[in-house]
């Protein structure tokens, strides 16, 4: 108990809620404590902290980051704004939940510890005849937060989550959103908007289910949703906070702020990808054609080869087929890159 009152004490005087769950790399003891402003502070475990406004609110926000520890910038922007709400600077109008999704992989410098932890959402970190693992029981966690951070704030209010990421590569699109698949519901001008507002303008639809953080809370809690890559992965102290302005001043208003005024829609603001293909590796000898420092969204002609997985060949079958996180390292039967088309607007949109 002493301990608990010791780390919440340090939050109160520092802030540095992303030091504490370093420091504590798979656990930590719950704890709740009120703010001088009337804030509620609620710490559910280690890199998972909740903030409720005194003030009625009308949105429940879900901001995560360190899904892959060695992606930096965006846990640098979450422990910027944790540390201005902990330390009064920030007052809240909305309830919103923080999530540092892997604290011992930010230790390490690494995208994971033993697994992937972004492909074990949505029920995937619990498979029969897999042995559990850290990050497997991490996902399950997470999910149960996320969940709980919900159903506490009721189905009328309006949901959102973004899983903020940094690309293992360069990008012709620096940054970039990924829409998870809506099975049918309609995109919307309003989050397009949002993430116009965060420096954002390249928006790539999935057209399919997946295990990501953020499909999970699109699919299961009807949450606006997205993956939203922000440059490429940088250690710690590189980054140029300064191109990431946007980003954590369009999120530090969404938090504090009733509402937000962004610029009106326009379908030309946007450059919008369709998902083509999915190539997954299947061989211990699978490789690509083109230099480990080719970009997102470099794009091929018709017939180009795209990868070799063991003694099958991958060609561009769409002049101008684009690639996108192409990672020849991934586990066998994992995705190894995504193939994408220029999309227009169609009339699904709201």
């Amino acid at each position: 108990m002493s301990a608990t009152r010791n780390y919440i004490n340090d939050l109160k005087q520092t802030g540095d809620f992303l030091t504490l769950s370093r420091a504590n790399e798979w656990q930590l003891t719950p704890s709740e404590f009120m703010l001088a402003n009337g804030t509620q502070v609620n710490v559910h475990d280690t890199g998972v902290i909740e903030f409720q406004p005194q003030s009625a609110s009308t949105k429940d926000i879900v901001l995560s980051s360190a899904i892959h520890g060695n992606e930096t910038a965006p846990i640098e922007i979450c422990d910027q704004l944790i540390k201005q709400v902990l330390l009064g600077q920030l007052q809240l109008a909305q309830r919103v939940l923080f999530i540092f999704g892997n604290p011992q992989s930010i230790n390490i410098g690494k995208r994971f510890v033993t697994e992937n932890l972004n492909r074990l959402f949505n029920g995937h970190h619990s498979v029969d005849g897999i042995a559990m693992n850290n990050e497997r029981h991490r996902a399950k966690k997470l999910e149960d937060y996320v969940s709980d951070f919900f159903s506490r704030g009721g189905v009328e209010r309006a949901r959102c989550h973004y899983d903020l990421h940094t690309a293992i590569r360069g990008s012709k699109n620096d940054k970039f959103a990924v829409y998870p698949f809506l099975h049918g519901k309609p995109w919307k001008k309003s989050q397009l908007q949002f993430l116009l507002s965060c420096g954002v303008n390249t928006v790539l639809m999935m057209k399919s289910a997946a295990t990501t953080f953020s499909y999970y809370s699109s699919f299961v809690h009807n949450a606006d949703s997205f993956t939203v890559e922000l440059g490429q992965v940088k250690p710690f102290g590189e980054n140029d906070m300064s191109r990431f302005a946007k980003t954590r001043d369009t999120l530090s208003a969404l938090i504090s702020q009733k509402e937000v005024s962004y610029k009106e829609f326009n379908a030309n603001d946007f450059e919008l990808f369709a998902v083509h293909r999915s190539i997954n590796r299947t061989a211990q000898n699978f490789s690509f054609p083109f230099a480990d420092d080719a970009e997102n969204f470099t794009g091929f002609s018709k017939g180009e080869l795209l990868a070799t997985d063991g003694d099958t060949c991958y060609y561009a079958d769409v002049e101008g087929e684009a690639i996108i996180f192409p990672n020849a390292d991934v586990a066998l039967g994992q995705r190894a890159l995504l193939t994408v088309i220029p999309l227009q607007l169609t009339d699904n949109i709201i």
